[in-house]
C-alpha cells in the first residue's frame, strides 16, 4: 500500500525545446475543482542563473494496480509568449513559489495521485513550535525509487519561529540536509491524533514549500561547515496564487 503523502509529489524536468536543463520537485494542490502543480518559481525562471525553460515534464502514475507504470506529461510554460504560471509578492518582495493550473480533461483517465487542499494549510491558533519534527518530500539530486516512480523524504525540524517571517521575508527556516532537485518540495507536519484532518486520507499539514539552502557570505569555506539551514516559503500563499 502506497502512503498517500508520496502520491502528492512528482519529479519535474525542465526543458528548453528538447534539451533537459534541470531537475526539481513539485506537488499537487486542489482548489475546488481546479488542480494546480506547485513548485519553486526559480525552477521555471531564474534570470540570475540564465535559466529560461520553455516547458516542464512530470511523471504520472497511470495504473492503481501497478505503480511501476507511468507516463511523461509535458506542460508548456508559455502561451503566446505569456507565462502560464501564477506568481506573487508580498511586503518583503517576490515569493519563490509558482503554481500552474493543469487542465483535468487532458490528464490520463487512470491517473493516480493525491493533492493537498486549503484544509491542509496551517491555521492559527494551531501551534507549530520551534524544533517540531517535519518532512521534506522530494527528489534530491533526482534520486528516487526509479521502479515505482516515487519520491523520498528527508527529516527536518522547524528552525525559526513559525509564523514570524524570518528577517522580514515570507519564509521560515528548516534544519535538514537538502540538495539540488529538492526545490519545490512540500514541507509537511504529521497531523496530531484527534485533529479533524486525521479522518482524511492525507493526514499531513502543508506548512511550506522548500526553496533553497541558506548560507552566509562570511563563512570560511575551509574552516566552517555549511549552516545546514533552508528557506521554506509559507504555504498559505497558495490561497493567493490559486485564487485567480
Amino acid at each position: 500500500m502506497i502512503e498517500s503523502l508520496l502520491l502528492t509529489t512528482v519529479r519535474i524536468l525542465t526543458y528548453q525545446q528538447q534539451r533537459v536543463l534541470t531537475g526539481a520537485t513539485g506537488f499537487f494542490f486542489e482548489r475546488g475543482d481546479r488542480l494546480f502543480l506547485v513548485t519553486s518559481r526559480h525552477v521555471l525562471i531564474d534570470a540570475a542563473s540564465d535559466h529560461f525553460p520553455d516547458r516542464i515534464e512530470i511523471e504520472l502514475h497511470v495504473d492503481p494496480g501497478n505503480m511501476a507504470l507511468s507516463t511523461g506529461f509535458s506542460i508548456p510554460l508559455y502561451r503566446e509568449r505569456i507565462a502560464v504560471w501564477h506568481q506573487g509578492e508580498d511586503t518583503g518582495g517576490e515569493i519563490d513559489i509558482a503554481a500552474i493550473e493543469i487542465e483535468r480533461s487532458v490528464l490520463p483517465d487512470t491517473i493516480v495521485y493525491r493533492a493537498f487542499t486549503a484544509s491542509h494549510l496551517h491555521k492559527p491558533p494551531e501551534q507549530v513550535e520551534v524544533g517540531t519534527s517535519i518532512l521534506v518530500v522530494g527528489y534530491p539530486l533526482g534520486f528516487h525509487d526509479t521502479l515505482h516512480h516515487l519520491p523520498v523524504v528527508r527529516h527536518a525540524v522547524v528552525a525559526s519561529s513559525f509564523g514570524l517571517r524570518f528577517q522580514g521575508q515570507g519564509y521560515f527556516l528548516t534544519d535538514a540536509r537538502t540538495h539540488r532537485g529538492t526545490s519545490g518540495a512540500a514541507v509537511v507536519m504529521r497531523i496530531p491524533h484527534g485533529h479533524e484532518l486525521r479522518a482524511d486520507d492525507l493526514p499531513w499539514m502543508l506548512l511550506g514549500i522548500h526553496s533553497s539552502r541558506l548560507d552566509i557570505g562570511t563563512r570560511d569555506l575551509r574552516l566552517d561547515e555549511a549552516l545546514g539551514l533552508n528557506c521554506a516559503w509559507y504555504a498559505d500563499m497558495l490561497l493567493t496564487l490559486t485564487g485567480h
